[in-house]
């Protein structure tokens, strides 16, 4: 008995040694390569998989970096690696993006049982190369980054646990019928530029994602919109595509839509109450082909419908009552690059009271010559010197960088909640 007792001081002594070498730990000192220009997705300590605490540093592949105070995290990325190293089986987070990995093959997962997201992106994987169940056996993945690949395939089988699924920038050209089936878990699917067109629509693959908020489909090759969507969806993606036709009534199952995106498109016409959504807040058309404008419900705040063939803007279709009670909530309308000939009428400052900002630009009244109204940025609740200097500056060129308007445009961040 008295010899336990002293091998269990002796231990708490080695232990005690090893903690005081680490509290001191700079995580910057050993590892300077940054885990992808990416938000983190942040895991709820509630909820993570039941693992042992580890009083001792933990076992971490020779290729990649265990942090001492991140006992859970293993960084591999950055590191030009062609194949994955073997993942303990107490790892939770596996970051191996940016390297040259081509496969994933069963073995480095043999005995991983904890992990919750992997990060694989930046890679040159091939679906081919992809071993068959390789990540439906991890039963507590929540979030798998694939995208920038080379992915013809969509990566099924798939965890039903899993959550959030990045895919852009692949070859990913169909989804087939099973391909998405016991996702009922997923909140986020980002599909965007790939090779996808109508035909994968035809097994109506996400009719069954009950719990899908975000669903990002820009720069494919659809020409319709994508039926019988979840009526959970909040963020819908669909710019860069070729879609020339918003069905009457089609937003009537997704009445908790907040934030719209169909630039780039085709469109010409919109029915009138086609945007009649209670949660609607970003509503983006730009660089369509739309004539006049629609009706605009009272929740949203920013519209976008800048390069169109829009010649006058009738305020009495965007608003066609006023309720005191229940203000219209438009901050923010950008509507360069049609042809408008002058201001929106100031009959819209009693429909839209909060608004702030008309961002009119140069509108492309004939065909070889664009023109500009004489505000080019109208801003109220500005000083008469404010007013001044954003005239004498020309603020569009200032603040309204094109570099700006690509970046309004761009597709929904993954991470957009």
């Amino acid at each position: 008995m008295e010899i336990l007792s002293q091998i269990l001081l002796f231990h708490l002594l080695w232990a005690a040694l090893v903690f005081s070498q680490y509290e001191d730990y700079d995580f910057e000192d050993e590892y300077d390569g940054e885990p992808d220009h990416q938000l983190p997705y942040y895991f709820n300590p509630n909820t993570q998989a039941e693992v042992p605490r580890f009083p001792f540093p933990v076992e971490c592949a020779r290729e990649c970096f265990c942090p001492p105070a991140f006992p859970l995290s293993m960084y591999c990325d950055h590191r030009k690696l062609k194949t994955i190293p073997n993942i303990p089986s107490h790892v939770q987070q596996l970051y191996l993006q940016n390297n040259d990995i081509e496969a994933v093959p069963a073995g480095p997962f043999t005995n991983v049982t904890f992990v919750r997201e992997i990060n694989l992106s930046y890679n040159k994987i091939k679906f081919h190369l992809i071993d068959h169940g390789v990540f439906a056996k991890l039963a507590n993945l929540v979030q798998l980054h694939l995208q920038h690949n080379e992915l013809e395939e969509f990566p099924f089988p798939l965890p039903s646990s899993l959550e959030r699924l990045l895919l852009g920038f692949n070859k990913i050209s169909q989804l087939p019928g099973n391909a998405l089936e016991g996702l009922h878990n997923m909140t986020m699917l980002d599909l965007c530029n790939n090779l996808l067109d109508d035909s994968v629509f035809k097994e109506n693959p996400f009719s069954n994602m009950k719990n899908l908020m975000q669903l990002n489909l820009c720069n494919n090759k659809l020409q319709t919109m994508p039926p019988d969507l979840p009526s959970s969806l909040r963020h819908l993606s669909l710019e860069n595509n070729s879609i020339s036709h918003i069905p009457e009534n089609y937003f009537n199952r997704l009445p908790q839509i907040i934030a719209l995106r169909m630039s780039h498109n085709n469109l010409q016409n919109i029915p009138h109450n086609t945007f009649n959504l209670p949660n609607l807040l970003e509503l983006n058309l730009g660089h369509n082909k739309l004539k006049q404008v629609f009706y605009i419900p009272r929740s949203l705040q920013h519209l976008y419908i800048e390069d169109n063939e829009i010649e006058n803007i009738n305020v009495t279709l965007m608003c066609p009552t006023l309720d005191p009670l229940n203000i219209n909530q438009l901050t923010y309308i950008r509507v360069d690059q049609n042809k408008l000939t002058s201001p929106i009428s100031s009959y819209a400052f009693f429909c839209f009271p909060l608004i702030r900002t008309i961002y009119y630009g140069e509108q492309n009244v004939t065909v070889n010559r664009s023109t500009q109204l004489r505000t080019p940025v109208f801003r109220r609740f500005l000083t008469p010197e404010e007013f001044q200097e954003a005239e004498d500056n020309h603020e569009t060129h200032t603040h309204e960088t094109e570099e700006e308007h690509e970046a309004e445009d761009s597709y929904f961040h993954p991470y957009l909640h």
